[in-house]
């Protein structure tokens, strides 16, 4: 008796690059200004955690990481799923035939694990209300906008970037989605002194890994042995993590993302934007980060 074939449902993508539409003047795709009020009245609970970044900073790495903490280093539990499905993303919508951020969110149990891009001004109001905990993530200014810029690439629902020289003008103007890297960085920086905030850079986990990652588990309020955080550091690795299937977004239809215009996990380096500034980019862009900057305490590493 032959084998019952598995019926396979065939998705039409009809992927299209997502419009811009602005919400108190920041950028975001048309698909979440629809959803706004939805994602403005969500009900964070005392216990959510939440780990927000401006975009390609890190997120994933953070989230793979606070994930084998609160899962004591056991590598199979953290393969349950995508990442997307286990830490939703609260204000993102991908496509009308999957759930959106906030769908997810809804039905995942307590404790829930959550991530946003939202500059602090735009978090939900419920999240303060309710003293959650959150770990920010600040990547440097040129890494990130280099980061960004091949991700616009290989995800086809961002609005279409152009040239890097016509990226790179949008990202210092603060007309990508968003916003501004400049105010969400000085702005995430100025709440942490109210608020349950770790605030970590990339470079620093990068530089330091077992240090930093000693940081969040002290957050998280996780006693783990030198056995399962060497374990984590091991897994957490920018090399493991391009080859596990379930942080590197390549299930994710290629409709959607094409890894081969650029993965989704490229390099992880810090200095990369060497490789892509032109001397007169790399000046106009110092002239402008003097400027943003100005008057804040707020420090980067530009290379290692």
């Amino acid at each position: 008796m032959s084998a019952k074939k598995k019926e396979v449902i065939k998705i039409d993508w009809k992927v299209t690059r997502n419009e811009i539409a602005e919400v108190e003047g920041i950028p975001f795709t048309t698909k979440t200004y629809d959803i706004w009020d939805k994602i403005w009245t969500f009900q964070a609970k005392s216990d959510d955690l939440l780990i927000a970044t401006y975009a390609k900073a890190g997120t994933t790495w953070t989230q793979e990481i606070v994930d084998m903490i609160q899962h004591d280093g056991d590598t199979e539990k953290c393969r349950r799923a995508p990442t997307a499905e286990r830490q939703p993303f609260i204000e993102w919508v991908i496509h009308e035939s999957l759930p959106s951020g906030l769908d997810q969110a809804l039905k995942i149990p307590s404790p829930r694990t959550l991530k946003t891009h939202l500059p602090v001004q735009l978090v939900p109001p419920s999240f303060w209300e309710q003293n959650c905990k959150i770990i920010y993530v600040a990547r440097n200014a040129k890494d990130n906008a280099v980061s960004y810029y091949h991700f616009h690439r290989m995800n086809q629902i961002m609005p279409e970037p152009g040239t890097w020289e016509e990226f790179l003008e949008k990202y210092l103007a603060g007309k990508v989605l968003w916003g501004s890297w400049y105010d969400h960085v000085k702005g995430w920086w100025r709440a942490k002194d109210n608020h349950r905030i770790l605030y970590l850079f990339y470079e620093d986990i990068k530089k330091n890994p077992r240090r930093e990652i000693q940081k969040v588990m002290q957050f998280l309020e996780k006693d783990l042995d030198n056995e399962i955080l060497d374990k984590i550091i091991q897994h957490t690795q920018f090399e493991i993590m391009k080859d596990n299937p379930m942080a590197n977004y390549t299930a994710m239809p290629s409709e959607i993302m094409n890894h081969k215009i650029s993965p989704f996990m490229r390099k992880g380096a810090v200095g990369d934007w060497k490789n892509h500034f032109t001397v007169a980019q790399n000046e106009k862009f110092d002239k402008v980060y003097k400027q943003k900057m100005a008057g804040t305490s707020l420090t980067f590493c530009m290379e290692l």
